[in-house]
């Protein structure tokens, strides 16, 4: 039976908005339309506008905030620093003119419309800043590498950060407080808040993940404080919470893998469960009988969407030109900066409590963003199919492609080094979206199986499978008895199709000592597939640089590039920045082989020479990631110990993490 009220118990409150999240995406998308889109409608129905099932009270208000909060978080997320290095001068062009050119024409149209000078830029501002709401669709085209798209983010940083800024500078102004102490007050406290953060958060999280980098509970708590910390030490700076939320982002992103089951974590909870609350909240906020009462609000979207639209095609197109793109790419760079909705649902909120506008603006702004949600995959997907795809240099993730990551085989015995193992392993299946292998294997030779054996194997695979599911990869676990390991991961490798193995290794006295003892003999010499293996003193994700050692005899050798593919995908998930250093030990090697030239022209390359052992030692760094690799010959593979440059590097070295890459090449 229907209420004549709003409902105000907490348990049919929660029933109806978590009925809205489960239903409203998935009927918006069954009609090609953005699931955000359906959260905010669904909102209009059943808030104080439409059907009157739910009041904006202050429980709604509260959860709205965290939603709010969280979605700038995600889109501080998906923002790296580095994309900005790639193509700085490109991004920096795109990213001002993409800010300016909607800051102006959106100005001066709501000028034209009656609106005050502060609401008229703070609309503008809205107009600045966009989503990447077609993200998406260029990963599955295999375009995420290319110039077009490295300038499309590196800009996208700009603009946000600046769009807002100015929320922070008009809300300010509206209030009364800018005055010349603002200004003093603001820029050098916003310089050292940026700085602590995007500085001090990554230090701080590199140190808590290796202390409690196990528990999986701590890491997310830490997350959601590091959030909410960043946030509140905005405002006591008096600038707006959203822009910690997205500063927060771009700092915890630097520590934390994408592919990992923490930021797998992260997103899950935040898009399923805190952003729907705050897109439910503005939807709560729209009045659509104003569009009958008041026609004027028709005039208001269509001249935003107009506005909008056309600044943001000339900030795409200027630029494009200036690059010399092709128009496909400068029709992807407008369909990715067209889209709106966190910056631009998080700037007009806000704009809104402060009364600096009114319902007919927020029923515009919402108008624009159905439009643009619309209208930005549209875009991306009809011209990304024409634009052409990266070069040898950047490759792209097709079919075929990185088949090192296609079934990636991980032996797990020890639980206190399983866990970079198995995140190592991880990265490599889900970079080709491949399949997880974990392995246990107990020896029948002597003395039987005891039930506490089997019951460790069991639970050793069962965590495995579980930290594979919470990474969104498919996963085949394998218990198996064999008479020898090492013979047990071999046939495991052959038996289940490995297209790679990653071993663990403690990095000190031969390998008959060491983490598999002599197994890791056998198998190097014995795999048919290319062999990783890995050492980690330090945790994976506090990985800081990624340094490939090689001389320059390798690199016309078997398995080179491929080495190289690795550590490119490493330094890419780990947020880490990729060096080579290469080695030179012929005489006459003083200009650049072709092989150097083709395989990394894309990556810093040092060029020393001496002592391979000794340069290498002088090169590392903290938190480095060294990638070491060689050839398995089987006829050179006869005795022990064949990790005798590794290990050298290890003993002075003990803090540093290494992987050292076998590529298995037969003789006739």
């Amino acid at each position: 039976m229907l209420t004549s009220g709003p409902i105000t118990a907490p348990v049919p409150v929660f029933l109806v908005l978590l009925a809205i999240m489960l239903l409203a995406p998935l009927v918006f998308e069954r009609l090609r339309l953005p699931g955000i889109v359906g959260l905010i409608i669904a909102g209009v129905i059943v808030g104080p506008n439409g059907l009157n099932l739910l009041q904006r009270d202050a429980t709604i208000v509260l959860l709205g905030t965290v939603g709010l909060l969280f979605l700038m978080f995600l889109a501080g997320l998906e923002t790296s620093l580095d994309d900005l290095k790639l193509n700085a001068d490109k991004a920096v062009i795109f990213g001002l003119a993409t800010f300016a050119l909607p800051m102006i024409l959106g100005t001066g149209a709501m000028l034209l419309l009656g609106y005050s000078w502060l609401a008229a830029i703070l609309v503008a501002s809205c107009f600045a800043t966009h989503t990447l709401l077609a993200l998406p669709i260029l990963t599955k085209l295999g375009l995420m590498r290319t110039q077009t798209i490295t300038t499309t983010l590196g800009g996208t940083l700009i603009t946000n950060v600046l769009g807002l800024l100015v929320l922070a500078i008009v809300v300010k102004a509206y209030k009364g407080n800018l005055t010349l102490e603002f200004w003093l007050f603001l820029i050098p406290s916003l310089a050292i808040y940026t700085f602590a953060t995007l500085w001090g958060v990554p230090k701080i999280g590199r140190w808590f993940f290796k202390k409690f980098g196990h528990d999986e509970n701590a890491e997310f708590i830490f997350v959601l404080a590091t959030l909410f910390l960043v946030s509140y030490a905005a405002e006591l700076i008096e600038i707006e919470a959203i822009i910690g939320a997205f500063l927060s982002g771009i700092a915890i992103t630097q520590i934390i893998p994408k592919m990992s089951p923490l930021m797998n974590r992260i997103e899950f909870i935040g898009n399923t469960l805190f952003v729907p609350f705050f897109l439910i909240s503005v939807g709560m906020l729209i009045d659509p009988l104003i569009l009958v009462k008041q026609p004027q609000s028709l005039l208001v979207a269509a001249v935003m969407i107009l506005a909008e639209v056309a600044s943001k095609f000339l900030a795409a197109w200027l630029p494009g030109k200036l690059f010399g793109f092709e128009f496909p790419n400068i029709m992807v760079m407008f369909g990715l900066s067209v889209a709106q909705a966190a910056s631009t649902l998080a700037a007009i909120t806000v704009a809104f409590e402060i009364k600096l506008v009114d319902r007919v603006t927020v029923n515009g702004i919402i108008a624009m963003i159905l439009v643009t949600c619309v209208a930005s995959p549209w875009i991306v997907s009809r011209w990304g199919q024409e634009m052409q795809p990266p070069g040898s240099s950047l490759p792209v993730p097709t079919a075929g492609k990185h088949s090192w990551g296609e079934r990636v085989l991980v032996p797990v015995a020890n639980p206190n080094t399983e866990d970079n193992l198995l995140r190592l392993a991880l990265i490599l299946a889900k970079t080709s979206q491949g399949t997880l292998l974990p392995l246990h294997i107990l020896s029948d030779r002597g003395e039987a199986i005891s039930p506490a054996e089997k019951m460790q194997q069991t639970q050793l695979l069962t965590a495995a499978e579980t930290v594979a599911h919470a990474a969104a990869c498919a996963v085949e676990p394998i218990a198996r008895i064999d008479d020898a390991i090492d013979r047990g991961i071999l046939r495991s490798a052959t038996e289940r199709e490995a297209s790679l193995i990653v071993c663990g290794w403690k990095g000190f006295s031969t390998t008959r000592d060491n983490f598999f003892g002599s197994i890791i003999d056998t198998v190097i010499r014995r795999s048919p597939v290319p062999v990783l293996i890995a050492r980690f003193p330090d945790p994976l994700q506090n990985t800081a640089r990624v340094l490939l050692a090689v001389t320059d005899s390798e690199l016309t050798r078997f398995g080179f590039q491929e080495t190289v593919d690795i550590a490119k995908s490493l330094a890419d998930e780990l947020k880490a920045t990729l060096q080579v250093l290469l080695v030179a030990t012929k005489r006459e090697q003083s200009n650049k082989s072709a092989a150097e030239v083709e395989i990394l022209s894309e990556i810093p390359v040092n060029r020393v020479r001496g002592n391979f052992i000794k340069l290498v030692s002088q090169n590392l760094l903290e938190h480095d990631l060294l990638i070491l690799t060689t050839i398995s010959h089987q006829n050179l593979w006869e005795k022990p110990g064949t990790l005798k440059e590794p290990e050298a590097i290890a003993r002075t070295h003990q803090n540093i993490s290494m992987l050292v890459v076998y590529f298995p090449v037969y003789q006739p």
